[in-house]
C-alpha cells in the first residue's frame, strides 16, 4: 500500500497519538528506548502550554499505510535562532518511522514542502524548539540504554538521512562517567586557589521554595549568558523561563544541585544542575505518571546508581578559570552519599574543548554519539 502523509491538528487527542506511536509501537519491545513523560511531550507541542510558541510555529505529520500508523515527523521554524544566524532556517525534529525508504521519504518531503512554502531555503535536524528539548539522531551507542533527556533511535535512521542528501551540521558526544571515591586531589586545589582567588564560594539550600525565591531567575539567565554562542541556542524568554521555573526547580533534589556565587555580592556565578536517572522508570511506566508510573518515577528518586548531568553553567567572565572544580567539589561527596557509581553527561558539542576539558580528572567513556544534520532546500 502506499505511504498517506496527513497534517494533524494541535489538539491533545492528535498529540497523544503522536506521542504514543513510538511508545507503544515502533519502540515497544526495545530495551534502549527511554519514551519522554507522556505529559510533558504534549504539553511541549501545545501551542497554548508551551510558551516558544511565542516565536517559534511548527507543523505536525503522521504517515500511514493500510491504516496503520508508520511515521511521524514535525516541522519547526524558531524565528529567533533565525534572526541570530540570518539563515532561512526550518527545523525537522520527533522523528521516527519504521526501516521503509518510501516512509522516510514521505515524511522529509512533507516537511521539506512545508518549509518551503514558509520562505525558508535550510532544514536541519533533529532539533525541536529550543535547546531545553532534546537534540540531535543518535549515530552511535545503539546498544546503550538513552537518557531521559535524549533521543533515542534506531540505527537504520541515519542511514536513510544521509540517503537523503543530508550532511552532518554539527555532533554532540555523551560520555559515561565513573564518579570517584574521593575527589582527586589536584582538583581540590584548584577549587580551593580558585576560590580564593575570585571571592567564590559554593551555595546550599534546604528549601526549594527559597531557592526559587532567591534565583530561579538567576539560574536561567545564566543560561541563557553562559550558552549564547554555542550551536543553535535560543535565548530563553522571560515567560519561557517563568515555565521552566515552575515546570522544573520544585522537584529539584537540592543536594544534586551546585551553585557558586560571588561571596560579596550574592551574584551568582556558576551552577551544575543533575537529577537521578529517570530512564529505568519511563522504561517501566511507558512514559506515563499512572496508574502505577508514580511509584517507578519515585523509586528512581531515592533509589539509584546514575545520576544525569542536565547542564553546567559558567558565566562567561568566569569561564576558563576552574570554576567547575567548585561545583565537582561540592557535588562528588553528595553523589557518592546518594549512592550514584555513574554519572551520565548531557549531550556536549564535539567541538567544545572547553566543556569537553573539565572531564580530564575522570574516569570515563565516550559511548554515545548524536548527530544534526541539515540540507539546501
Amino acid at each position: 500500500m502506499a505511504v498517506e502523509i496527513r497534517e494533524i491538528q494541535p489538539t491533545k487527542r492528535n498529540l497523544l497519538k503522536f506521542v504514543h506511536y513510538p511508545i507503544d509501537v515502533l519502540y515497544r519491545d526495545s530495551k534502549c528506548y527511554v519514551p519522554p513523560l507522556v505529559t510533558d511531550e504534549v504539553n511541549s507541542l501545545r501551542p497554548d502550554k508551551n510558551p516558544a510558541f511565542d516565536f517559534c510555529e511548527a507543523v505536525y505529520y503522521l504517515a500511514y499505510r493500510d491504516g496503520e500508523i508508520v511515521g511521524r515527523i514535525a516541522g519547526i521554524i524558531n524565528r529567533v535562532v533565525n534572526e541570530r544566524s540570518g539563515k532561512k532556517e526550518a527545523r525537522f525534529g520527533y522523528i521516527d518511522f519504521i526501516d521503509d525508504a518510501e516512509v522516510a521519504d514521505a515524511l522529509i518531503d512533507a516537511v521539506t514542502r512545508w518549509s518551503k512554502s514558509k520562505g525558508m531555503e535550510h532544514l536541519t535536524g533533529p532539533l525541536s524548539f529550543t535547546d531545553m528539548d532534546p537534540e540531535g539522531m543518535l549515530v552511535e551507542g545503539f546498544d546503550r540504554v538513552g537518557t531521559s533527556g535524549g533521543i533515542y533511535n534506531y540505527a537504520y535512521y541515519p542511514k536513510h538521512i544521509e540517503r537523503l542528501g543530508f550532511v552532518k551540521d554539527a555532533d554532540w558526544i555523551e560520555l559515561l562517567i565513573t564518579i570517584p571515591k574521593d575527589i582527586p586531589e589536584k582538583m581540590v586545589r584548584i577549587s580551593n586557589i580558585v576560590a580564593e582567588r575570585n571571592n567564590l564560594e559554593n551555595l546550599h539550600y534546604t528549601s526549594r521554595k527559597q531557592l526559587v525565591a532567591d534565583y530561579g531567575d538567576a539560574i536561567f539567565k545564566l543560561i541563557n549568558v553562559a550558552y549564547d554562542n554555542i550551536f543553535g541556542y535560543s535565548p530563553l524568554s522571560d515567560k519561557q523561563i517563568n515555565h521552566y521555573i515552575k515546570m522544573y526547580l520544585p522537584f529539584l533534589p537540592l543536594n544534586d544541585l551546585s551553585m557558586v556565587v560571588d561571596k560579596t555580592t550574592r551574584e551568582l556565578i556558576a551552577v551544575g544542575i543533575s537529577i537521578p536517572s529517570m530512564a529505568r522508570a519511563l522504561i517501566k511506566s511507558r512514559g506515563r505518571i499512572f496508574p502505577m508510573g508514580w511509584k517507578h518515577l519515585l523509586h528512581a528518586f531515592k533509589h539509584n546508581d546514575v545520576v544525569d548531568l542536565m547542564l553546567i553553567a559558567v558565566k562567561p567572565e568566569y569561564q576558563n578559570k576552574g570554576v567547575n572544580s567548585l561545583l565537582f567539589t561540592d557535588l562528588i561527596p553528595h553523589f557518592n552519599q546518594n549512592g550514584y557509581k555513574y554519572a551520565e553527561s548531557n549531550r556536549e558539542l564535539e567541538a567544545n574543548s572547553k566543556v569537553l576539558k573539565q572531564w580530564e580528572y575522570f574516569e570515563r567513556e565516550q559511548h554515545k554519539r548524536r548527530r544534526a544534520y541539515t540540507k539546501e532546500i
